[in-house]
């Protein structure tokens, strides 16, 4: 199958193809920056700050490279329109995580890290699932494009393999966002651990629920959010992923059965990370939320179960939610994202729609992120 999937992918994708992201409307750029279009518009005609390229039609258009030189170019004495973390705030270290698949976990992770990426934040996406379909949206086909060695296991394995997490990070398409892919080779760390606590051996990086920290904190200085895709079971990269973060979201499809397999979820989660806690772990959050995820708003009894969430998790649950939508699923079919595909390439309501939805949850995580560096949140 693999082969076969091989040979797809260089149909839809020629051999020397690199995925590149689309270039922005002046009406885009100025919604990314916090401006109005007509500032921006003056500002290409003065030639001031970097100069856009001119489509066929005349219009200009911004790579994202662009949107970042004109926040920088923007930025003078107060007034900043680059929002890098400051001395002080400390990494934000985003866990996304669900026990159950089809929960919309990968399709959240990679929209919120290109989120945060488009509004100036520098990411680094990790892809901790073996199943690397958070990869494979980056443009990487986790049997052939992801050495050995080259995923997180490389940075938290407990042999003399171990090497440094920034020999494994990639620059991706998107400017201000980097990759740790993810493949098989991932669930080697859920055979190493049992072997290593067994024998009682312990190295500088010490147990395995402090080495996905550790590597991280090793690139820290390079970014100002890190998102983490977590594996759909609870092993021990889900476990050590959780040691690391900040801040956890829960996916949640609004299913019966999606929210009682939840529900086994956190109460095997909580008995297993009181455990951590006991042996010194940090599980110290500056927030946690829920996410209800697939929602369709006219689905009652969908609507109900989001009615008994908010009941009982009130604020914990997340006010926007992410419609299911063919455009998340359309732009999936090509490998891209809602932030990637083209507006004109699908119906332009359905398209708007599945936007507002993602732009409204990643707004409101992204402020989540501010109120934990003690910002003033608007």
């Amino acid at each position: 199958m693999g082969s076969q999937l091989q040979v797809l992918r260089e149909r839809l994708f020629p051999p020397e193809a690199q995925k590149e992201l689309r270039t922005f409307s002046t009406a885009e750029t100025a919604k990314l920056i916090g401006v109005t279009e007509s500032y921006i518009r003056n500002l290409a005609t003065d030639e001031a700050g970097p100069i856009p390229e001119k489509a066929t039609t005349g219009r200009r258009r911004y790579s994202l490279e662009q949107v970042h030189a004109l926040r920088q170019h923007l930025t003078k004495g107060k007034t900043s329109y680059v929002p890098w973390r400051k001395e002080g705030e400390h990494l934000q270290v985003i866990a996304v995580t669900n026990f159950k698949g089809g929960s919309g976990k990968t399709t959240t992770a990679t929209h919120l890290a290109q989120y945060l990426a488009l509004h100036g934040h520098r990411v680094l996406a990790v892809d901790l699932d073996p199943q690397a379909s958070m990869s494979a949206l980056f443009g990487y086909q986790p049997e052939f494009d992801v050495a050995d060695n080259m995923t997180l296991y490389g940075a938290i394995r407990y042999d003399e393999h171990r090497r440094p997490l920034s020999e494994i990070v990639r620059k991706t398409y998107f400017a201000g966002l980097d990759l740790v892919p993810g493949n098989l080779e991932l669930h080697e760390f859920e055979h190493d651990t049992p072997r290593v606590l067994s024998s009682g051996t312990q190295d500088d990086d010490g147990l395995f629920f402090m080495r996905v920290a550790s590597a991280l904190q090793s690139v820290a200085d390079d970014y100002d959010v890190v998102v983490i895709d977590c594996p759909p079971q609870l092993g021990f990269l889900t476990m050590s992923a959780l040691c690391a973060a900040t801040a956890v979201l829960i996916t949640v499809h609004p299913q019966m059965l999606d929210v009682a397999s939840m529900n086994q979820f956190l109460a095997m989660t909580s008995q297993l990370l009181a455990v951590v806690r006991d042996n010194g772990g940090n599980l110290n959050y500056d927030w946690m939320r829920y996410l209800v995820t697939r929602h369709e708003p006219n689905d009652g009894p969908q609507n109900q179960i989001v009615a008994f969430l908010r009941n009982l998790f009130g604020e914990r649950v997340l006010t926007p939610m992410m419609v299911k939508s063919t455009a998340i699923s359309d732009a999936g079919l090509s490998k891209q994202t809602v932030y990637e595909a083209p507006r004109e390439s699908m119906n332009r309501q359905t398209y708007d729609r599945a936007l507002e939805s993602m732009d409204a949850v990643n707004g409101d995580i992204e402020k989540l992120v501010h109120q934990a560096w003690g910002r003033a949140v608007k």
